[in-house]
Formats: structure tokens, C-alpha cells, sequence
């Protein structure tokens, strides 16, 4: 690739994975083949694990064999699953300097709550490196262990509203891609920006947008309101519920929490196992059509 020089400085020539940028390619040899899978995206602290780590039991309860691959320095995405912190692909790979082929299986893959199987890829140190490299080496390994052979789903859960080319990656891998709402100004002004990355690596790319999940939140107004404006579909609705809430603080998934009375408890179960057979049975996918900062800005009532 050459760089070129202008009146105006330096810019790249174009890139075929997206439009002014350049960005990590997908290695055709790197694509996962014969599972379902599913990205998971939304706003820094909206509930993307909790909801990926739910959504992979309910997975699981329908009878499929899942991989839950969460993609965070934090390495938190699965932990409700396995009830502690796993080590990191990036921590292990580090500790065998890079070598790549002292690994077993058993170094980065865990077992969690109803078999569903854990990977946490995390990161490179802050400031230092791609998030996509890491997502790409972990999904290198599971394809050099087989381990993608005898899977029925993947569900990807990725760090915040982050849609940088390196964060981007498991958009490269995913069918569809799912966003995590709340009914508040910050969650839909992140969900739009993300349905613009979605939307920039669908012209290259099979993944398309599945729809939102909205979170958190007693109403849907204004995440129905602007869903219908730019072409997206509301599939879930998990209201905020304190026993939610407590399965985070007791390390479990809502399925291990014990009934209670007007807990909202079993309703939750249910739209959770719905989701998991509604995306099972293949949800269409959307063509959105996501505003300019500044007319989302004005649609949610600012002026």
C-alpha cells in the first residue's frame, strides 16, 4: 500500500472494507463456519454481558451448544457464567511468549453454567495495541482447536460504543448484530452511531443488523419512536428489575436465581428463552437507516 501526498498533507488511498479508512481484513481461512453468530453491541454499562451471558444460557436451554467470547480488557463478560474471572487469550498467549502452539484448549476455554463454553479474548494494555488483533488471534486458536466444529451458536459480547476498526472485528464473523438500549438519550445517541458501523461493514461483510434489545428501562417509547424513524425493530424488553440486578451480585445468570414473589423473575426467563428461539429461527435483516449526530440530537427533543 502507498501513501501519497496531497496539497493538504497525507491520505490514504481507498480500502476495500471500508469507506476512508483502513482497517484489519478478515483472513477468508479465519471465518467461522456452521454456527449462528451473533454480536453484541451497545453502551458502555447498558448490560451488553449480562444480556449476552442470559441470552447464551437461553441458548443452551433450547438444546444448542454455545461459545460466549467476550471481548473487553475487563474480561468480565462471562464471569456470571463461570462464577470467577478467567484469564484472558492475550494473558495466556503472553505467557507462552506468542507461541501459540504450547496451548491446549483447556488453557482458555471454560465451562460454564449449562455447558455453555467461555472464552474472555481481552486486550492489549491501554494505548498499546488493536483490540482487533485480539479478537482475531482468539477466533485463530478456537479454529486451530476445532473447537468451532461442534458449535451451534457464538455470541460475541464487545466492549462499549466503541466502533473503531479494531473493535469492530467480530462484525467480520457475526450474521447479525444485536444493540443493547435503554429509553434514554445517551444509550439511543450510541445505539445510532452503531447501527452506522453495522451499516459500513455490511457492504463487505454478511453481517446485518437483527434488531434491539432495550434494557434497563420501565417504558420503550422513545427507543420504539426512534426505531420506527430509521428502520430498526425492537425484539426484547427486559425491564430494570432488582433481581437482575442481584444475579450480577451473587456471580449467576437469571436462570439460577431462585423464584420470589413479583420479582419479575420467571417474565425475564421467558423473554430471554423467547429471544434465544426467535433468533434461532432467523430474524430478517434491517436496513437501517441512522441519523446525523446533530438530527438525532434534534429528534430526541433538544434544540
Amino acid at each position: 500500500m502507498t501513501v501519497q501526498a496531497s496539497s493538504s498533507g497525507f491520505h490514504l488511498p481507498s480500502h476495500p472494507d471500508g469507506e476512508g479508512s483502513v482497517q484489519v481484513q478478515l483472513d477468508p481461512e479465519m471465518q467461522i463456519e456452521g454456527a449462528k453468530v451473533f454480536a453484541v453491541y451497545g453502551k458502555g454499562g447498558i448490560g451488553k454481558s449480562t444480556t449476552s451471558s442470559n441470552l447464551s444460557v437461553a441458548f443452551s436451554k433450547l438444546g444448542k451448544r454455545v461459545l460466549q467470547i467476550g471481548c473487553d480488557p475487563k474480561h468480565d463478560s462471562t464471569f456470571t457464567l463461570t462464577k470467577c474471572l478467567v484469564p484472558t487469550v492475550i494473558d495466556i498467549l503472553e505467557s507462552v511468549n506468542f507461541h501459540a502452539e504450547e496451548l491446549r484448549p483447556s488453557d482458555y476455554v471454560y465451562e460454564g453454567y449449562n455447558g455453555v463454553m467461555c472464552v474472555e479474548a481481552g486486550g492489549p494494555p491501554a494505548g498499546t495495541g488493536c483490540g482487533g488483533y485480539v479478537v482475531g488471534q482468539t477466533v485463530k486458536l478456537l479454529k486451530q482447536h476445532h473447537l468451532l466444529e461442534d458449535t451451534d451458536v457464538v455470541v460475541f459480547d464487545v466492549l462499549g460504543d466503541v466502533v473503531c476498526g479494531g473493535f469492530a472485528a467480530p462484525l467480520q464473523h457475526a450474521e447479525r448484530a444485536l444493540i443493547v438500549t435503554a429509553n434514554d438519550f445517551d444509550s439511543i445517541f450510541a445505539m445510532n452511531r452503531i447501527a452506522t458501523a453495522i451499516k459500513a461493514k455490511s457492504k463487505h461483510y454478511k453481517v446485518r443488523l437483527g434488531g434491539v434489545i432495550a434494557n434497563r428501562s420501565r417504558n420503550t417509547d422513545e427507543i420504539d419512536r426512534f426505531a420506527e424513524a430509521v428502520g430498526l425493530k425492537r425484539l426484547a424488553h427486559l425491564p430494570d428489575l432488582d433481581i437482575i440486578r442481584r444475579s450480577r451480585l451473587k456471580k449467576s445468570t437469571v436462570f439460577e436465581m431462585e423464584p420470589e414473589p413479583d420479582s419479575g423473575l420467571e417474565a425475564a426467563q421467558q423473554q430471554y428463552l423467547q429471544l434465544a428461539q426467535q433468533l434461532l429461527d432467523g430474524v430478517e435483516p434491517l436496513e437501517a437507516r441512522p441519523m446525523a449526530d446533530r438530527d438525532i440530537f434534534d429528534f430526541l427533543g433538544f434544540n
